[in-house]
């Protein structure tokens, strides 16, 4: 196919673009299970990523809320490109250097006792549960332990992780799941009471519901629970894929309401950008549940991932990022509340730090195809929420760029 250049100064073959032909391809080659924008993104450069083709866009998803650091961090970069050079995998069988520094780090910054290093947070969550369900079976020897989830929850898409997702269109297509799962409301204690029985073994929840519309715990609700876990001996699992890293203000979205989990699962932002999750465990739950040959991964904790953890994490200290957080979202929440002040169409603002979502009257899918064509890039929760993760190092000039394009989105359609 003859390649040219068009009027723009786009790569043309043909008819098509180069972004064109690549998505032709695309189509042809993945299996379809993605809804794909039509994009081909290439690079990136702090809070903006460019396509093929040389367009600019304000990046406001940070890759679902992983890229807290922003694209095309130096010392990060250096730090991974050092590590291929040493040493990429080793397997379990032995230990490595860079996941026992970053285990120690995470440890330090969470207040948690021991580390397991997962490939994603869907296999955080697998291994949540296999640990509470151990841990109540080194109890009594019975295997008919309950798990608690909450309705309107997302924790994953493995059947251990689907199965305590709160959502029934996730579940259906491939029941049945594990068994022994309860579901109870958000935020409504006394259903979580309702669901407690003497073979309950733990609760999860995430700290503050992702893609379930972006709701916050009340800090009532997560208080009780954490006193009817104590009381009955059952495990409290947050799950902070997407509310931790620092999105919220602090380290992890629990540090703010003061109620600390037996475990929690970790990944997206832990990582930056390199395929990393883990569970934490208090010293409790860890001695009392998985021992020797109950769990295991070939890849997890792999020199390259965790020298990715580690470098994040002295990153984030260095450059103080939670402190950042801390001063540029109280000006995010007041310009997205000032979008609500002007739009009937906007039912209300939801979220903590740098996890804001904008729940409207009807689909944002056209906004967000909007604002893509404009440069700017969205995503949603659901299908009448946009969700606002971008990188934690966005600006107030940042913030400013986006609503000046959002606003544009919302007058050509009519919200």
């Amino acid at each position: 196919m003859r390649e040219n250049k068009d009027d723009m100064g786009s790569l043309t073959m043909g008819s098509l673009t180069m972004g064109g032909v690549l998505m032709e391809e695309a189509q042809a080659a993945f299996l379809h299970t993605y809804d794909r924008s039509p994009v081909v993104l290439e690079k990136g450069e702090g809070v903006y990523l460019y396509d093929i083709e040389g367009k600019k866009y304000l990046d406001f998803g940070a890759g679902i809320a992983v890229f807290a650091l922003g694209y095309h961090n130096e010392e990060y970069n250096h730090a991974l490109k050092a590590q291929i050079d040493k040493l990429i995998h080793t397997s379990n069988l032995y230990y490595n250097v860079p996941a026992v520094q970053a285990a120690k780090k995470l440890k330090k910054v969470s207040g948690m006792d021991r580390v397991f290093f997962t490939n994603s947070g869907t296999e955080a969550v697998e291994g949540a549960i296999k640990a509470a369900r151990k841990y109540a079976y080194r109890k009594d020897g019975c295997k008919d332990h309950e798990i608690i989830a909450m309705n309107r929850s997302f924790h994953g898409r493995s059947f251990g992780a689907l199965s305590v997702t709160g959502t029934a269109k996730y579940r259906e297509p491939f029941e049945p799941m594990i068994g022994y799962v309860k579901f109870a409301d958000w935020n409504d204690f006394d259903s979580v009471l309702a669901c407690v029985s003497d073979k309950t073994c733990a609760i999860i929840l995430e700290t503050i519901q992702g893609e379930g519309g972006f709701y916050p715990a009340s800090p009532e609700f997560l208080g009780k629970i954490r006193a009817l876990c104590e009381e009955k001996d059952i495990l409290l699992i947050l799950d902070e894929i997407q509310c931790g890293m620092g999105r919220c203000g602090a380290y992890f979205a629990w540090q703010r309401y003061g109620v600390k989990p037996d475990i929690m699962t970790a990944a997206k932002a832990l990582g930056g950008g390199v395929p990393v999750g883990a569970f934490l465990m208090t010293e409790k739950a860890a001695a009392h549940s998985l021992g020797v040959g109950d769990h295991g991964t070939t890849y997890g904790g792999n020199p390259l991932a965790c020298a990715a953890v580690e470098k994040m994490l002295d990153l984030f200290e260095r450059n103080h990022i939670i402190e950042h957080v801390g001063r540029i979202a109280p000006y995010l929440e007041q310009r997205l509340e000032g979008l609500v002040k002007e739009h009937e169409g906007i039912v209300e603002r939801r979220g903590l730090g740098l996890m804001q979502g904008l729940e409207f009257a009807a689909p944002v899918a056209p906004v967000i195809r909007k604002a893509l064509e404009k440069g700017l890039i969205l995503i949603s929760a659901g299908t009448k929420v946009i969700r606002f993760v971008p990188p934690l190092v966005i600006t107030r000039e940042h913030v400013d760029e986006m609503l000046g394009i959002l606003r544009e989105c919302l007058a050509e359609e009519k919200v």
